[in-house]
């Protein structure tokens, strides 16, 4: 239990809020989803992952929902972000560091798939489960990017370049 509520204080730090009440619910908000994580992911095994997933989704959108009581949509992403240790930003980042070529098209596109991995990864179990969502969607990305003429080892090859010059 303590140690949810740390990881859940650790994340409201993060907000900077000034309000103690406010903080304390977001919290307390934030902890009670960890909480109610755990207890969907013990209640079904391996061969009931389609019952996991269905109550998963059911409770998915009631974090945002109650969040949105004390805060803004960008206090709610950072929350999010912070449930999912920033792989959003920092994949996104690396994605327009290795290639600086991509059209606003293809970068409206990459955010939104991680955004969609963001959400299933808020989701999963544990932090090997979380990084395993982002890791699926990087490879749906890359396929993607290939699809339309990227040569991805040239790119992260030229993108290594570049940072060893820095």
């Amino acid at each position: 239990m303590e140690t949810i509520k740390g990881r859940a204080q650790k994340i409201v730090d993060g907000l900077n809020l000034t309000d103690a009440q406010k903080a304390e619910n977001v919290r307390n908000i934030i902890a009670n989803r960890y909480f109610l994580l755990n207890q969907i992911h013990e209640k079904y095994d391996k061969t009931q992952q389609d019952a996991r997933d269905a109550e998963l989704y059911k409770h998915h959108f009631e974090l945002a929902s109650a969040l949105a009581q004390y805060l803004n949509e960008e206090q709610i992403d950072a929350v999010k972000d912070g449930m999912t240790f920033g792989r959003l930003k920092r994949d996104y980042k690396a994605q327009l560091e290795m290639i600086p070529s991509l059209t606003d098209e293809e970068k409206a596109q990459v955010l939104i798939w991680l955004k969609e991995a963001r959400e299933f990864a808020m989701d999963a179990a544990d932090s090997k489960g979380k990084h395993a969502w982002f890791d699926k969607y990087r490879g749906r990305t890359n396929n993607w990017l290939s699809a339309r003429g990227y040569d991805l080892k040239k790119e992260r090859e030229n993108w290594q370049k570049r940072m060893e010059k820095k």
